[in-house]
């Protein structure tokens, strides 16, 4: 695919579907697949494959290629697949020329978590791997401590599509955006929906969601709101969300996949617990306090009613 249409794919939701396990723990890929189709039928822009929401960190770099396959397959097309890749230089070019291989549309590069990258080495390391892509690269950057300079220098990059920006430094965001090439890397929300009406006031497009997942209908109407500047509507939308996000926040992140794989295997699809050291499962009170949140956007539309949806009990 080239830039400039994944850089139009970016400028909408970007989708972070979840990753099925079976009764074993294995991934289960056509269950995997299941769920990113459901995602891709709802309309979502782009679809990252092995995601964080997809427990990238978990997965060892085999089970990363068989989410990929998973992905490609249930997408069908039907939008842009951007696998996720990571780890070290080596192992991030390797994943990078698998995924072309398999027919991903993008790669998108997770943060390094060696503790001790330096800021600027960081950006040499997106840059090297965006040097060695076949396929455009979205950089998802989520550490403190860069300089203007240092995202400007990404963001201009050729075959950058994109910068994930997931940190709350927004004076930072709110420079480096005037500051780079109006024709390079799109700035993309990585915060989802709650923090994209602060991301767009200053300058950026699109944002991630894991919500997807679950309540599509409601990411979609945010980004709806947003494309139109109706400010108003998508603060409206996001306080409807707010109780799921904030479940999601608790145990510093901890639980943030589980209420994710919690909502989804309520809503009838099994995609097992989170994987350690994750949050594996929520406890009786935070679950029943998901299944009521989700009954009452049930209720009001929000999300599709599924007649072979377990109840609340036999979910547990």
């Amino acid at each position: 695919m080239s830039i400039a249409i994944m850089r139009k794919a970016l400028t909408g939701v970007s989708g972070v579907p979840v990753t099925a396990y079976d009764g074993k723990g294995e991934v289960e890929p056509h269950i995997t697949a299941q769920v990113y189709g459901r995602v891709a039928a709802a309309g979502i822009h782009n679809i990252v494959a092995a995601g964080n929401t997809g427990e990238f960190y978990a997965l060892t770099p085999q089970e990363i290629r068989i989410v990929h396959e998973a992905a490609v397959s249930g997408v069908d097309g039907r939008a842009p697949v951007t696998a996720a890749i990571g780890r070290s230089l080596r192992e991030a070019i390797g994943m990078a020329r698998d995924a072309a291989a398999i027919g991903a549309s993008a790669v998108m590069s997770h943060q390094p978590v060696d503790p001790f990258a330096a800021p600027s080495a960081q950006i040499d390391y997106f840059c090297n791997l965006a040097d060695a892509c076949v396929l455009p690269l979205i950089a998802y950057v989520r550490a403190d401590g860069f300089a203007v300079a240092d995202i400007v220098r990404l963001a201009n990059h050729g075959n950058i599509a994109g910068i994930k920006f997931a940190t709350t430094d927004l004076m930072l965001l709110s420079r480096a955006i005037p500051a780079a090439d109006p024709n390079g890397a799109l700035f993309v929300c990585g915060l989802a929906e709650s923090w994209a009406p602060t991301f767009t006031a200053a300058g950026a497009r699109g944002f991630t969601s894991g919500l997807v997942n679950v309540a599509p209908k409601l990411s979609l109407a945010v980004h709806d709101a947003l494309e139109k500047s109706d400010f108003g509507r998508a603060r409206a939308i996001v306080n409807k969300l707010e109780p799921f996000e904030r479940m999601r926040t608790k145990f510093r992140n901890g639980a943030n996949v589980t209420v994710v794989k919690e909502a989804v295997t309520y809503a009838g699809l099994d995609v097992g617990p989170v994987r350690l050291p994750g949050l594996p499962r929520l406890d009786q009170h935070d679950r029943e306090e998901l299944h009521r949140l989700l009954e009452g956007w049930k209720a009001d539309g929000d999300i599709r009613s599924d007649p072979g949806r377990r109840d609340a009990k036999a979910a547990g």
